[in-house]
């Protein structure tokens, strides 16, 4: 299992937590991540992950329920629910191909989800990543710069 994955199981992980607890659990959540067995570039990059998903929340939420036709947040499955999170932050950082996201994500719903999370949440992200890359895509709460949103290609 490669680093990146690694860190993304522990993000996607502590947004789950954080997601039942609440923000009170923050300090929990870290710590976790902090005495995980993973090396210290690992635990950096979940960190890193899970700041930035939380920071994009109400964007990928947004995006989420504008391109999961009939679901609201509260249908979907905790753990569906923070894969989409966490894969959609890295899709509108676009520091990392679509496809290597997407398929990130439907690696983890496999793992920790049912067996009909991985076509659901492919459906998802992949309309998400197309109205990305055509600039349609703008969420209005998203807390990066709405320039950036659409300047670069998927």
């Amino acid at each position: 299992m490669n680093r990146r994955h690694r860190a993304r199981r522990l993000a996607l992980q502590a947004l789950s937590c954080l997601d039942v607890q609440g923000a009170k659990a923050r300090d929990l959540v870290l710590a976790f991540i902090d005495d995980s067995r993973d090396p210290p570039d690992v635990r950096r990059t979940a960190r890193q992950m899970l700041d930035q998903a939380l920071a994009d929340r109400d964007a990928c939420d947004e995006l989420v329920v504008r391109h999961a036709r009939h679901w609201g947040l509260d249908r979907l499955a905790l753990v569906d629910r923070n894969i989409l999170r966490l894969a959609v932050s890295e899709l509108l950082a676009r520091a990392t191909p679509h496809k290597v996201v997407i398929s990130e994500a439907l690696q983890l719903a496999k793992e920790f989800s049912t067996a009909e999370s991985p076509r659901f949440i492919n459906g998802v992200l992949d309309a998400i990543a197309k109205a990305l890359a055509v600039g349609a895509a703008r969420p209005k709460s998203n807390s990066r710069d709405a320039g950036d949103a659409g300047d670069h290609e998927a």
